[in-house]
Formats: C-alpha cells, structure tokens, sequence
C-alpha cells in the first residue's frame, strides 16, 4: 500500500511538472511568433527550444522557475539570428531578438 501511494505522488508531481513545463513552452512559442511578426521578420522552425530553467525568487519573494527559451529567425532569408526569451512563470522578463519595424 505504501508503494502505491508513492506511485500516485510521484506521477501527481511528474504530471504537474510536464503541464507546467508545456505551458511555458506553448506560451514562449506565442511571444516568439509574435515578436517575428512585429519585426516582418521570419521565425525559421516555427518552434522554440527550451534552453534553461532556473531557481529564483519573482517580485512577491517566492520561489518559482525561470525559463529561457531560444528561437531562430530570418531577416531575408538567406541568413539566420538567434533570439532569447525569458519567462518567469508565464511573464516574458527577457527577451533578446528581432526588433519591431519602423
């Protein structure tokens, strides 16, 4: 009985961290489109990578993870640029890529 209930805390945990792990994936996606599109640039792979997670304390003092995502872009086609974006929670705190157009 003690195994089982491990089990299903292991798997509860397990779960949590995969649906929170996702979101920020889905989440970092959408700025990153967004940000190309502002820009009239182009997001090449049509995806982002995860690329860091962090420990640190967000404006109220607790703790919560840090993302970093990066991302590729194309100004004309020919030449490729790496983008960084930065979620604490799903809150963009960095962001380093295309500029919008002017």
């Amino acid at each position: 009985m003690p195994g089982l209930l491990i089990l299903m805390i292991v798997m509860t945990v397990g779960w949590a961290w995969w649906s929170s792990a996702r979101a920020a994936a889905e989440r970092a996606e959408e700025l990153g489109r967004q940000a190309c599109h502002a820009a009239g640039v182009q997001l090449l792979d049509q995806t982002v990578h995860a690329s860091g997670l962090r420990l640190r304390r967000g404006e109220d003092g607790r703790l919560g993870f840090e993302r970093s995502f990066r991302f590729e872009y194309s100004e004309a086609g020919d030449d490729r640029h790496v983008g960084k974006l930065v979620l604490r929670g799903d809150r963009l705190v960095g962001f380093v890529g295309p500029m919008q157009a002017r």
